[in-house]
C-alpha cells in the first residue's frame, strides 16, 4: 500500500529548504537516516534507529542553537523517508504511525524532558513552535522555536539554587493537538518542574505575556493546511485559564531590552445572555464564552490554555503561562535582532526562575518555623 508524504513533508523538496539543510549540515540526516532504516530486520530494530536519529537531530539543533529551521527541515525528509519506507518485513499502518510518533516526540525534545535529581535545582521548562506561513516564506524562522533551542540546557545561579532549563518544540499542526501531544508532553512535570512557559511567535516590535487563554478555535490553517473553528476539544473545561507567571518581575527585569513587554489582559467574548462577540480589555466577564484569548484564537492560545488547564487540575501551584516573542526577520535577515530577542527571551526565563527560587526559599523557611 503507498504511503503518501503530507502536504508539510512535500515542501522539504522546495529549493529554500534544501538550501538550509545544504547549508547547515543537516542535510546528511537523509542518507544516514536512510541506509539504517534499510539495515532495520523487524519492527524492534526500526524503533532502535528512529530513537537514535531522532535524539541525534534534536541535540544536534540544540548544541547549534538559535536557528530552528535545519532541525524542521530535516525532521521532515526523515518522516517523508520514513511515510514511504517498505521494509522486508510486515509493517502495520499502526506499527509505522508509532514510528513517526517516536520521530516526532524524539527530534521534538520531549522524550528529552529531564532534570538532575536534587533540592538544589529550580527546573523550569519552556517550549517553542515550528516555523509557519511557509508558503509566503519557505525560509521564515520561528523566534520561538529558536529561543527553545538556544535555552536548553542553560544553567544559571537564582538565589540559593542552580536555575537548569529544558525545552521543546511543538508543531504547528491541530491533529497533534487533538491527538493530545502538549498533555503528552508536559502533564507529568507540574509540581516537579518550577515553572512551565511557553512562546510562540507574535506581533512586532513587542513581547505580550499573555493572561488570559479562551476555549476557542479560530479557524486559522495550519502547517497541514487544514483549519479548525470551535471550542478546544477538552472534555469538561472552563471557558478560560489564566497564566500564573510572575509578570510584574518580568517586565521589571526584561521591559524595553530593546522591546516592550507588555501584560496583555484582553480577550474576546460572547457575554453571559448575549450573541455577538464583544472585545473586553481587562479580561473576561462572568459567564461568557471565549472567542479569543489575550494569544488570539490560533495554536499559541491553545497550547497556553491547555498548560495553564493542566497546572489547574493538577492542584500546584506552578507559575505557568505564555509568552508571544515579537516577529523578527530572521537569523538571515536580521541576525542581529533576532539575536537581541533571544537575549531578552533570557532575561524573561532568570525572572520566572528567581521568581521560583524566591517561592521555593520563603517555603522551605516557613515550614522551618
Amino acid at each position: 500500500m503507498p504511503h503518501h508524504t503530507s502536504p508539510e513533508e512535500e515542501r522539504a523538496d522546495l529549493p529554500e529548504a534544501r538550501s538550509i539543510l545544504t547549508r547547515s549540515g543537516f542535510g546528511a540526516a537523509d542518507p544516514l537516516f536512510s541506509a539504517d532504516l534499510r539495515a532495520s530486520g523487524d519492527l524492534s530494530q526500526a524503533r532502535d534507529v528512529v530513537i537514535a536519529h531522532a535524539s541525534r537531530l534534536w541535540t544536534e539543533a540544540a548544541r547549534d542553537g538559535s536557528d530552528d529551521r535545519p532541525l524542521y527541515w530535516a525532521r521532515l525528509v526523515l518522516a517523508a523517508r520514513l511515510r514511504s519506507w517498505q521494509p522486508d518485513f510486515p509493517l502495520s499502518d499502526a506499527e509505522r504511525a508509532e514510528l513517526l510518533h517516536l520521530l516526532e516526540t524524539g527530534s521534538r525534545g520531549i522524550t528529552d524532558l529531564d532534570f538532575p535529581p536534587g533540592d538544589r535545582w529550580i527546573r523550569v521548562i519552556v517550549t517553542g513552535f515550528d516555523p509557519f506561513g511557509l508558503d509566503e516564506d519557505p525560509e521564515c524562522s520561528n523566534p520561538s522555536g529558536a529561543a527553545a533551542l538556544d535555552l536548553n540546557g542553560w544553567t544559571f545561579p537564582v538565589g540559593e539554587h542552580t536555575a537548569v532549563v529544558r525545552t521543546a518544540v511543538f508543531p504547528v499542526r491541530w491533529a497533534d493537538f487533538d491527538a493530545g501531544l502538549v498533555e503528552e508532553a508536559l502533564a507529568d512535570w507540574y509540581g516537579r518542574a518550577d515553572a512551565v512557559v511557553t512562546l510562540s511567535r507574535g506581533r512586532p516590535g513587542r513581547f505580550d505575556l499573555e493572561v488570559c487563554n479562551g476555549a476557542w478555535r479560530g479557524g486559522g490553517e495550519d502547517n497541514l493546511d487544514v483549519s479548525c473553528t470551535g471550542r478546544i476539544p477538552v472534555p469538561d473545561a472552563p471557558e478560560w485559564t489564566r497564566s500564573s507567571l510572575p509578570h510584574e518581575q518580568i517586565t521589571a527585569a526584561a521591559d524595553q531590552r530593546p522591546h516592550p513587554v507588555a501584560v496583555n489582559t484582553e480577550v474576546a467574548e460572547v457575554p453571559a445572555g448575549g450573541d455577538e462577540t464583544v472585545w473586553c480589555p481587562d479580561g473576561p466577564t462572568e459567564g461568557s464564552s471565549a472567542r479569543s484569548g489575550g494569544g488570539g484564537d490560533y495554536l499559541s492560545n491553545e497550547i497556553a490554555y491547555r498548560n495553564t488547564l493542566l497546572r489547574d487540575r493538577s492542584g500546584q501551584q506552578v507559575p505557568a503561562g505564555h509568552v508571544h516573542l515579537p516577529l523578527v526577520g530572521g537569523p538571515d535577515e536580521e541576525p542581529e535582532e533576532s539575536a537581541a530577542v533571544l537575549a531578552q527571551v533570557r532575561l524573561i526565563v532568570a525572572a520566572v526562575a528567581a521568581d521560583a527560587a524566591r517561592t521555593r526559599e520563603w517555603g522551605s523557611a516557613r515550614a522551618k518555623g
